[in-house]
């Protein structure tokens, strides 16, 4: 094992509380233990009144939003009041008898960026304290070859004893390959460790969280980001087990990369005027320069019509790109918006230029609903999964709040892809080109996960993987057998596997972690199909979130959490929003029956710390 300022970073830990003069507080502790890239969390924050009356005092934190609560509970005069993960129905149901009956209660909601917010409050009785204890899961991501952690620090008020603790227990053998961290008190550096167990500490004095650049009389404000990486080869993977489940992290590295045919649809209708066409335009340039000469390539830009830079595929040779990068600078914003046939011009340019051993990907980039042409969005997502036919991916870039990114995300599952939010800031360009740098160098195309004498598995097919990435399959092994487990790994170019040696055994049959790995993809996973389907097979689907969320105790978008408090105070039930949701506020309800909004978010709003 090893100990260093920073030794290692594996959780995007986030948390942010919010408070006024007449509040102290003086604990705040962020502990995360994390195994196999799964990381589990608690945030505890020690709050006293120190008015001489009672007062009401708010915990506010914004989490991951990959993450999924899993447990809230609030100490108050020696009882512990927990919160209970309910049918989103049945809390909604339990919020709305309290309202009826004249009792305070609240309603949580909130989706940003990268984070999505948790609060409640509760009434503390002059010179008391109020201990509040949050805890979220996640599993972690791998893109652009790391895993990234993000502490978003910012108490707004010097506190006494701020402490990040991080315990973090990892059994990798491989080893970890790379750290590096960035925070607002130091330079980036670069820390060479191979420790398969570290401790990480992070705790600043009262005087540090006022000095650092970012902070001010107020406190700390701003962020650490550590990232890192494990030692990788380019055999079968890692697979963990426990208790009759399994876990496997699947990214070989010195694969050679495939040749990619790629088409690029750019929406130039009149709501991209301004930054956001300027952004696009600087974001393509940056993104041409970076194709490979035997990739190839199109260009189609539209708003009510269409518009090709060429009408095939061609080399990204010097002198195309050149031509290419003249015709990104004199994009202008004008007219309306075809989606529909934009894609499927674009859908058709690569389904004629079919290259033995080369990966084809289709990026669709707008900032509106459809408009001109074919405007119902069922018959859109109809039209482009007959044309894509399972043949390559499609990934579709929602800028900006106002677009439909429902009508997105559904038609990028649909077609094997993922849909992905442009926050519309300073930064755009760098999302754009960051985006297309998770997707630039593919290594696999029609990766197929075996297990034989495995089941309940997550997804096993995958139409490409990038360099950088990851492929995660959770399952359980059958009968616990692992003599009769064998894994393997096959496309149409490579085939991996390994003896049974590559499965290592985590712990004892009471050690649930790997079990709760399986329940969190399964969730993510199932909550993606259920965007793909419709009628008797969604609510199959939803059923099956629902006991799995219920089970588990995750706060997904369809559970929510009761949060009862003393007698007299909140209800407060914490719902977990989905991704393009355009009213996100938090609202309370006094004893009278009047409407508080103590915090809003609207789709046409900014949003502090996205």
């Amino acid at each position: 094992s090893c100990t260093q300022w920073w030794c290692f970073l594996y959780k995007c830990l986030l948390a942010v509380l919010v408070f006024s003069d007449d509040w102290d507080i003086y604990s705040f502790h962020i502990n995360s233990t994390v195994t196999s890239r799964y990381a589990t969390t608690v945030i505890t924050s020690r709050v006293a009144n120190r008015m001489n009356e009672s007062k009401e005092i708010e915990f506010h934190v914004r989490i991951p939003k990959n993450a999924f609560i899993s447990k809230f509970r609030m100490f108050i005069n020696g009882q512990v009041y927990d919160g209970v993960v309910k049918a989103k129905e049945q809390a909604q149901k339990q919020y709305t008898e309290a309202v009826s009956r004249g009792e305070s209660a609240g309603l949580v909601s909130s989706v940003g960026r990268t984070l999505e917010e948790f609060r409640t409050s509760v009434t503390v009785a002059a010179h008391k304290k109020v201990t509040f204890e949050l805890t979220y899961e996640e599993l972690m991501k791998r893109m652009h070859g790391k895993y990234e952690l993000q502490i978003h620090a910012r108490p707004m008020q010097p506190v006494r004893d701020f402490k990040v603790t991080v315990d973090v227990y990892i059994h990798e053998e491989a080893g970890i390959s790379f750290i590096d961290s960035f925070s607002i008190y130091q330079e980036s550096k670069e820390l060479n460790s191979f420790c398969l167990q570290a401790w990480i500490y992070f705790y600043p004095t009262a005087d540090q969280q006022k000095t650092c650049d970012s902070c001010g009389e107020q406190g700390m404000n701003g962020d650490l980001v550590i990232v890192y990486d494990v030692n990788r080869d380019n055999g079968l993977g890692h697979i963990m087990k426990s208790a009759g489940y399994f876990v496997h992290h699947f990214a070989p590295s010195n694969l050679p990369r495939i040749p990619k045919n790629v088409v690029f649809l750019i929406d130039q209708s009149v709501s991209m005027h301004g930054k956001k066409i300027q952004q696009t335009r600087t974001a393509l340039i940056h993104i041409l320069n970076d194709l490979a000469e035997d990739d190839h390539f199109g260009l189609i830009t539209f708003d009510g019509n269409i518009f090709h830079w060429k009408q095939e595929l061609v080399q990204a040779n010097s002198k195309n790109l050149e031509s290419a990068k003249k015709f990104a600078r004199n994009i202008q914003d004008r007219g309306s918006t075809n989606i529909n046939q934009a894609v499927l011009q674009g859908a058709s340019m690569l389904n004629v230029h079919h290259r033995e051993g080369s990966a084809s990907i289709l990026i669709l980039l707008t900032d509106g609903d459809p408009t001109s042409g074919e405007t119902n969005l069922e018959k859109i997502q109809s039209n482009v999964k007959q044309a894509i036919a399972g043949k390559f991916p499609l990934y579709c870039l929602g800028f900006g709040f106002d677009v439909n990114f429902e009508f997105l995300e559904k038609m990028s599952l649909q077609n094997n892809g993922v849909a992905r939010r442009i926050y519309e800031d300073s930064d755009a360009d760098l999302q754009l080109k960051g985006f297309y740098e998770e997707v630039a160098t593919p290594l696999l195309t029609d990766v197929t996960m075996i297990y034989v004498g495995g089941t309940n598995l997550t997804q096993t097919n995958f139409s490409q993987y990038y360099n950088g990435s990851e492929i995660v399959v959770a399952g359980q092994i059958t009968d616990n057998d692992i003599e009769t487990f064998i894994p393997e790994v096959s496309n149409r170019r490579v085939i991996f596997s390994n003896t049974n040696d590559s499965v290592e055994s985590t712990g004892t049959v009471a050690d649930d972690r790997i079990q709760r790995v399986w329940a969190h993809l399964t969730v993510k996973q199932l909550l993606d199909e259920q965007l793909r389907l419709s009628g008797p097979k969604k609510e199959k689907v939803k059923k099956e979130i629902l006991e799995l969320s219920l089970k588990y105790s995750f706060v997904t978008p369809l559970t929510s959490m009761v949060v009862t408090k003393p007698p007299g105070e909140n209800t407060d039930v914490l719902h977990k929003p989905k991704e393009g949701e355009t009213q996100r506020q938090w609202s309370s309800v006094s004893p009278s029956g009047s409407r508080k909004h103590t915090a809003s978010r609207t789709r046409s709003g900014s949003q502090s710390g996205e």
